[in-house]
């Protein structure tokens, strides 16, 4: 398990960065509890998986296994 950068994750959704900050920007309140806000660019292992199941990113696909 592994931080992530906002950009790399909005290309394993197929979106584009600005789509992506948008979506995040919905989940404010959840992402302030991990310490991210809206100017934070590397986000932690916790908050990609909880984003991954949010969105319906392949987490196997970034890396992560099924039993994390």
């Amino acid at each position: 398990m592994r931080s992530f950068l906002k950009s790399e994750l909005a290309r394993a959704a197929g979106v584009s960065n600005s789509t992506f900050q948008r979506w995040l920007r919905g989940q404010r309140e959840q992402l302030s509890q991990w310490g991210i806000t809206s100017h934070s660019k590397l986000l932690p292992p916790i908050a990609v998986k909880w984003i991954c199941r949010q969105y319906g990113i392949d987490e196997e696909e970034l890396g992560f296994s099924s039993y994390h």
